[in-house]
């Protein structure tokens, strides 16, 4: 089998739909070129999925599982897989992605090819079909810096430009694989016998920056990490985050700073410490005026504001949980 593919759902049954649509779709497409079995672990949705999945799509495992975050459950179904069909390479894909024709022949064709590629992830694209920024350099002290303040007027274009970690747009436009520090999460293949080196995803990790770990200990490795522009997937992004922003981006902070004292030296987190805490205070501010225009509620404010006064006090222990 040359690919296991996971999908880790929550709440998200509409959009795992044309997710599973497209990939039944590509297999039968290119039958003969790549095999794969998909396993779906759901991560307690209350919107039907479950069901929907029994139904629609009985050849398809389903794990419903406790959410304990999408690094374990991409575990659960990874751990399945493993067991079941023991297959070349796995696949880690969002239910938020549709799958263009021949990504998965491109992706697992690359991985046969290349000895020491570890990791291979396709070109994402936006719904309309502009490009989305699927490669980054490993996070340093500048990327969060411009998180934190982003830039305004012309200066915006920092945003998508290497200082802030991006590839450059012609080497997606050219169509030739380019090796990069990480990819994201929403689509990326993973090597069976590099996952066997470096093992699973650190469950500590219980929202972001999961995979960024996971390919940061798969560099430290030697394996390499790729894009293959010739496989193209449509990601929607956000589906799952956006049902609870508050949580979502507590998460986001605690995960960057368990994952910034994990690999970057103590002179860069002594730097970033303060200047996190001093975003988050500005956030509260931003709130308070949002709140005043009638731009965000009293309850989305409160739920807001807790949260980034927890950033805010996590950022200051000298030294988290690792």
């Amino acid at each position: 089998m040359d690919l296991g593919i996971v999908i880790v759902n929550w709440n998200v049954g509409a959009l795992l739909a044309a997710c599973l649509d497209s990939i039944y779709l590509d297999l039968a497409q290119n039958s003969g070129q790549v095999s794969a079995a998909v396993c779906v672990v759901d991560n307690g949705s209350s919107d039907g999925s479950p069901a929907m999945l029994r139904r629609q799509f009985p050849r398809t495992l389903l794990i419903e599982a406790d959410n304990r975050g999408m690094g374990a459950g991409n575990n659960v179904g990874l751990r399945a897989l493993q067991a079941q069909i023991a297959p070349f390479a796995f696949l880690v894909l969002n239910p938020d992605t549709v799958i263009r024709p021949g990504a998965l022949r491109q992706l697992a064709v690359f991985l046969r090819r290349t000895p020491r590629a570890g990791v291979v992830a396709p070109k994402l694209v936006n719904p309309d079909g502009s490009l989305q920024h699927g490669g980054f350099r490993f996070p340093g002290l500048i990327q969060a810096v411009l998180d934190l303040f982003p830039p305004r007027g012309r200066l915006r274009a920092l945003l998508n430009s290497p200082l802030n970690g991006r590839y450059l747009a012609r080497a997606y436009a050219g169509g030739q694989p380019f090796q990069v520090d990480h990819t994201l999460g929403a689509a990326f293949a993973v090597r069976a016998a590099t996952l066997a080196e470096c093992g699973l995803f650190d469950e500590t990790f219980q929202l972001y920056c999961e995979e960024i770990d996971w390919q940061w200990r798969m560099a430290r490795a030697g394996w390499q990490r790729w894009i293959v522009p010739a496989a193209e997937v449509i990601h929607h992004g956000g589906q799952s985050t956006r049902q609870a922003p508050a949580d979502s981006l507590l998460k986001l902070w605690m995960s960057r700073r368990r994952l910034y004292h994990r690999y970057q030296s103590p002179a860069v987190n002594a730097l970033l410490s303060p200047l996190v805490r001093l975003g988050m205070r500005r956030h509260i501010r931003a709130n308070h005026r949002l709140s005043q225009r009638g731009q965000l509620t009293a309850d989305e404010r409160a739920a807001q504001n807790l949260a980034l006064t927890e950033i805010i006090q996590v950022w200051q222990r000298r030294r988290p949980s690792l």
